[in-house]
């Protein structure tokens, strides 16, 4: 007799050994059809397989979160079936599971097109609607590389000889197409059914470039029509938002060979760099935190000490002189250390509160640079707290309620908040820890906010709270983070006199709101679509006229708005009006005055607010009164 205890502690007895399907039938004929695989003890199964012993099982649906993996991973698997349909000499490399989709590489005798991206997702179409088994069996590794010897499929044949002895080789049979994994995977194509293939990109097999370059399909998959189609809005909406594109259109920044991974700045880009940067000072004051700056280079002993150089210095790009090697700063935290340690501190300078907007370089591997959210050069908001042990809840609380107050100005309301606590490997005891992790549980409490837990994510010198913000457009942007550690400010000496007269090591708190000042403000051009809020806009009005006999007057406006802090460019080209507005429009303006002989005569503007097709007029007064109305709403 076998015991089967389910989700809600029923329990259902079953004669003999019965599979996964069997035990879904058994519960309800409905549940069966809508069943794509199960979990034993917590493990995904395929549906097919059995259970020869008391355990715990989960159905898994289609709706469930690890339905939707397991359809996706199955979507890779029909790439393969309709590869091989088309290309039979092409090889058959990986094909798994990524964010909201999925990916194949495949080696293939000529470069692939968007029509042959097409023409191979009309064949998955085909292939889907036979509504055929998808058939798992379970072999030895000879009779794995028989299969595949058989195929021609040299890359698993690699990856099968690769395969830990004794580790379970299962093959997937769809018809007459065979492919490898740990599975599972859907039992019939019928569960396949909304998917899209989404672009072709180049990838070494293995990730090694002294390896083959193979072809990497992907593709998205949903268990619903209306789920792909908001996600495919999305991949438009983000194609339209690309900040790289946008940069470029507004005149914010651009990129070169010369300097991978950096960034050009240009007049409108450092306006927009400074309005953010300049209110993130407003927030260090208000904070309590005292702005420092530290050297962008710092001696190698300095590194060996805080335990970079073992551990971070493939990132580091290093230098030397005069016989001595010295790392460009990956991050900021040792040299604010090397101030705190400037002079002897009391338990009465604590909490002790450092700022810095740190430009940082990281040595990232060229394939991993994105425009401004990857970058080998950046700048961090980066601030670091030295306080006592009792005072880590106040202050990731006043944190907390700092960085809420942030995002809602830049417009981002919706925040996520996840706790990651201690990792296997770590430093500190177990009492630290459970005061450090409680102390974090009690300041997001506080904060009355909803946080999830990341067990085992926390570094190995301290727990953390990521905070991550959701974007007009539903993508999830992490950003802000608080962290504590209890590693550095030992390693690198750093001490106060207690209470009592004993020298004692504070406790670290690593906080940033922004992260890198590039990549949100690669995150607000797409988050906006270049079309900023007035305050956050580098240019935000426009003066047009309609011809040369009105510069003087247009002149004098501009001159009046920019005594008043208003940001202003303007246009007095011999250029028709229309052309000078559609230039406006184009970087996005907020607002646009347009002057011709009537506003010169009656010693006013024609204001066309941005996305309006309508215009009012207005004296240059009531527009400036207006304008900073709109601003202290902002």
């Amino acid at each position: 007799m076998i015991q089967v205890t389910f989700p809600d502690g029923n329990t259902k007895d079953f004669e003999t050994k019965v599979s996964l399907f069997e035990v879904a039938k058994a519960i309800s004929p409905s549940l069966a059809k809508e069943a794509v695989a199960g979990k034993i003890d917590g493990i995904l199964k395929d549906l097919c397989v059995f259970i020869e012993s008391d355990c715990k099982v989960e159905i898994v649906k289609k709706s469930d979160d690890d339905g939707l993996e397991i359809i996706r991973h199955s979507f890779a698997h029909l790439i393969g079936h309709a590869v091989k349909q088309i290309y039979p000499s092409a090889k058959m490399a990986i094909g798994p599971v990524i964010t909201n989709g999925f990916y194949y590489d495949i080696e293939f005798e000529e470069n692939l097109s968007e029509s042959d991206l097409k023409e191979i997702e009309e064949k998955i179409n085909h292939l889907v609607k036979q509504n055929y088994d998808v058939v798992r069996e379970v072999v030895v590794p000879e009779k794995a590389i028989a299969v595949f010897s058989e195929r021609k499929e040299d890359y698993k044949i690699e990856i099968v000889r690769d395969i830990p002895e004794g580790e379970t080789i299962a093959l997937y049979h769809h018809l007459e197409y065979v492919d490898m994994c740990r599975g599972p995977h859907v039992p019939n194509t019928r569960f396949l059914r909304h998917f899209k293939l989404t672009k072709i990109a180049g990838a070494y097999w293995r990730g090694n470039s002294n390896n083959k370059m193979l072809q990497r399909i992907y593709g998205t998959a949903w268990s619903t029509k209306k789920e792909l189609d908001d996600h495919l809005f999305k991949i438009e909406e983000a194609e339209k938002r690309d900040h790289r594109k946008l940069g470029k259109a507004l005149n914010l920044f651009h990129y070169q060979d010369s300097a991978p991974g950096m960034a050009f700045w240009h007049p409108n880009g450092v306006e927009l760099w400074n309005i953010v940067e300049s209110y993130m000072r407003e927030v260090y004051v208000t904070s309590g935190f005292q702005e420092v700056r530290c050297p962008m280079m710092l001696d190698k002993a300095l590194w060996e000490k805080s335990g970079h150089w073992a551990h971070y210095r493939e990132h580091m790009f290093l230098t030397a002189s005069e016989n001595r090697e010295y790392a460009i700063k990956p991050m900021n935290c040792p040299g604010h250390v090397q101030i705190f340690n400037g002079k002897l501190r009391s338990y009465r300078d604590l909490p002790l509160r450092f700022g810095e907007f740190g430009s940082c370089h990281r040595n990232e591997p060229s394939g991993a640079l994105h425009g401004l959210f990857r970058l080998r050069h950046f700048t961090q908001d980066d601030g670091h707290i030295f306080c006592t042990e009792n005072q880590i809840q106040d202050e990731v609380f006043r944190f907390t309620k700092q960085l809420k107050r942030v995002y809602s100005k830049f417009g981002f309301e919706d925040i996520i908040y996840k706790l990651s606590t201690r990792p296997v490997k770590r430093v500190g005891s177990n009492e630290i820890w459970d005061k450090s992790e409680m102390a974090l549980k009690s300041a997001l409490n506080q904060s009355e906010v909803e946080w999830d837990v990341m067990p085992g994510e926390g570094a190995f010198y301290g727990p953390k709270i990521e905070y991550s913000l959701k974007d007009s457009i539903g993508r999830v942007w992490q950003c802000g983070t608080i962290q504590i550690d209890f590693n550095m400010p030992k390693q690198l000496g750093a001490e106060y006199v207690s209470e009592n007269n004993e020298r004692k090591t504070p406790v670290m708190l690593h906080r940033a709101i922004l992260g890198s000042l590039e990549r949100f403000i690669g995150i607000l051009i797409e988050n906006y679509g270049g079309a900023f809020p007035l305050w956050l806009s580098p240019l935000q009005v426009g003066i047009a006229t309609i011809s040369r006999d009105q510069n003087d007057y247009a002149l004098k406006v501009k001159q009046d708005l920019e005594q008043r802090g208003i940001r202003v460019i303007e246009d007095l080209r011999n250029e028709k009006i229309s052309y000078k507005i559609r230039e406006f429009s184009l970087l996005k303006l907020p607002f646009v005055l347009v002057i011709g002989n009537a506003e010169v005569e009656s010693k006013q503007v024609s204001v066309r607010r941005r996305g309006s097709k309508e215009s009012i007029s207005a004296s240059v007064g009531e527009f400036l009164i207006n304008l900073t109305k709109e601003l202290e709403r902002d």
